[in-house]
């Protein structure tokens, strides 16, 4: 059994932190908040990720994971310290170090034995160097210590899944040793480890995610090209996909990739590139068409209405994908903020991000229910896939809305059955006009 202590408990630090207990280690998890660290305590956890519960509340009760806002608490006796914490996006795209800069400096003031301190945040490259020069200006006394940079690949809705069952564990340091141990602490998962140095394991993080979000981006705008010819991008990615050397992941076309991930990390490159002499002409473009998806969804709503101006427009959906409660640059904020600012009355269902949803999205019309959404409703957009939305009594929902507009910003229904019930259906490069029929 291994001590590890994880600095920061939000959607990164409390995945890690579980699974890592539920290999068997000792894990103590610091934090700020002393209210979250009871919570967690009791089983309440601050997000909503599946399977992640269950793993917390067991591997507390077996007294291998513990919750404190003490740093001398979580590093008495610790061998790893896994710094988890968030970098949000700065004024001008960049990454912002200081909840970095504030853990390393916290940490090394208390070092007394030996530790290797892994990054599992994302981080501009050259942080893993910069961590060892604050650890070693702040630090008390001559302490061995290594900093390895280990990114997180984790899918939100799935983030259990995939720390059990990575695709691979890319550790970069100085000292091959210090990756080597950190190694061991994945050899339960039979994963491919890629050791490499750390500025190259910071830019894998970078890299990849910027490839996926540039994939969306891409199929969203062939969605675009399909709907202004007439063809159909569903089955455009579909005959994509099975081309092994572009393969099917991330070829939905809909409003766009949001979450904690993917807006901050592209422009973050962005940002290191433009400052480090490159031309990230393809990171600004992958960006702008992002943005302007949300824009159309508002432009052929408008289209089907006419004005919205006065109506009532119900959004299904409101968390930047399904199976998760996180907000952050969810789609369905801009476009009811475009949708507000034209003068509609909004409703809005989510299976689990409500709440959240009422800390930055304000004078709408929260409902229990898809069908309370519809009551009255003009139009409705789908936002986000849950499979609940998948399900629904699509005649009951139709007869309750004062207009049989829907648009469908995920692609989750079939045109012709849309159609053949009366709704105006709308899909996102499906190659049909503002009444719903093919071009």
């Amino acid at each position: 059994m291994k001590s590890i202590c994880v600095i920061g408990v939000g959607y990164v630090g409390l995945v890690t932190g579980a699974c890592l207990a539920d290999l068997g280690n000792h894990v103590v998890c610091v934090n700020r908040s002393q209210q979250k660290s009871d919570n967690l305590k009791k089983g309440i956890l601050p997000i909503f990720e599946p399977g992640l519960e269950e793993i917390v509340r067991r591997n507390y009760d077996a007294g291998r994971l513990d919750f404190t806002t003490s740093y001398d608490e979580g590093l008495r006796n610790a061998e790893y310290v896994f710094m988890a914490v968030g970098t949000p996006s700065g004024s001008e795209g960049e990454a912002d170090r200081s909840h970095i800069a504030e853990a390393a400096e916290s940490v090394a003031e208390r070092l007394t034995q030996p530790i290797i301190l892994v990054n599992k945040s994302t981080v501009p490259i050259g942080t893993g160097d910069w961590v060892a020069d604050i650890i070693n200006e702040h630090k008390h006394n001559d302490v061995a210590f290594s900093v390895v940079s280990n990114p997180e690949f984790l899918r939100e809705g799935s983030g259990v899944y995939d720390f059990m069952n990575p695709d691979r564990i890319v550790l970069g340091s100085t000292s091959r040793q210090a990756a080597e141990k950190v190694a061991e602490l994945y050899t339960p998962l039979s994963a491919e480890v890629i050791i490499t140095d750390l500025r190259t394991a910071e830019m894998i993080k970078y890299a990849s995610n910027c490839f996926l979000a540039t994939k969306i981006s891409f199929v969203n705008e062939m969605a675009n090209i399909c709907e202004a010819i007439g063809a159909d991008v569903k089955e455009v990615a579909r005959g994509m996909g099975t081309d092994k050397r572009i393969g099917p992941a991330f070829l939905n076309a809909g409003m766009g990739w949001g979450g904690s991930c993917f807006p901050k990390d592209v422009k973050a490159l962005a940002h290191i590139a433009a400052t480090h002499g490159s031309h990230p002409q393809m990171l600004r473009a992958v960006m702008e068409i992002n943005s302007d998806q949300r824009k159309r969804v508002i432009q052929k709503v408008r289209e089907m209405l006419g004005s919205v101006r006065g109506r009532t427009v119900g959004v299904l959906g409101l968390s930047f994908k399904p199976n998760t409660d996180d907000m952050r640059d969810a789609p369905s904020i801009e476009i009811i903020h475009m949708l507000q600012h034209e003068g509609a009355i909004v409703k809005a269902y989510d299976p689990v991000a409500t709440d959240n949803a009422r800390k930055v999205l304000t004078n709408v019309v929260y409902c229990d229910s898809p069908y309370e959404v519809a009551q009255d409703a003009d139009a409705l957009i789908l936002t986000t896939e849950w499979n609940e939305f998948k399900q629904l009594d699509m005649a009951r929902l139709l007869k309750s809305m004062r207009q049989p507009v829907l648009y469908d910003g995920r692609n989750i229904y079939e045109p012709e059955k849309m159609r053949a019930l009366g709704f105006r259906y709308r899909a996102v490069g499906r190659g049909y006009d503002a009444n719903g029929q093919p071009l």
